[in-house]
């Protein structure tokens, strides 16, 4: 069995973020990326190929939707699980079948870090299973 960590890329402007979710991804096993904006993050997906990208809305220079949308095309036929988390949506986190906004997955910011890191696991979990 592949015991390789998974590798998430945490792209948001607001440190606070970039450090609770990126030290509940780290205990958790995942290999943490972070960016401060959609450009540092295209940039880091280039460069790291993570696993997962959890990407703000609104950020400075490059926005989530702009970002997301570029590292789906970027991938190509294997993108990586991407999600928004984001103030601006207050209903429980939610998945897409077509991704909306660049995203399947949109998350609110009110969600407890550990709920996402479940998330993310269980989409992962299912991703894996889908191409076995």
């Amino acid at each position: 069995m592949d015991n390789t960590p998974y590798k998430i890329l945490i792209i948001d402007d607001d440190p606070f973020y970039l450090k609770v979710l990126g030290d509940a991804f780290s205990n958790n096993g995942f290999t943490v990326l972070t960016a401060n904006d959609g450009i540092e993050g295209v940039k880091a997906f280039l460069e790291k190929a993570p696993d997962t990208v959890i990407s703000d809305l609104v950020m400075p220079r490059m926005g989530g939707v702009s970002t997301c949308i570029e590292i789906a095309r970027l991938a190509g036929d294997n993108p990586p699980i991407i999600a928004l988390l984001t103030s601006m949506f207050q209903e429980s986190p939610h998945e897409h079948d077509v991704p909306e906004m660049g995203a399947k997955v949109h998350i609110p910011k009110s969600t407890k870090p550990m709920d996402i890191v479940i998330l993310i696991e269980q989409l992962l979990a299912r991703k894996k299973y889908l191409q076995s």
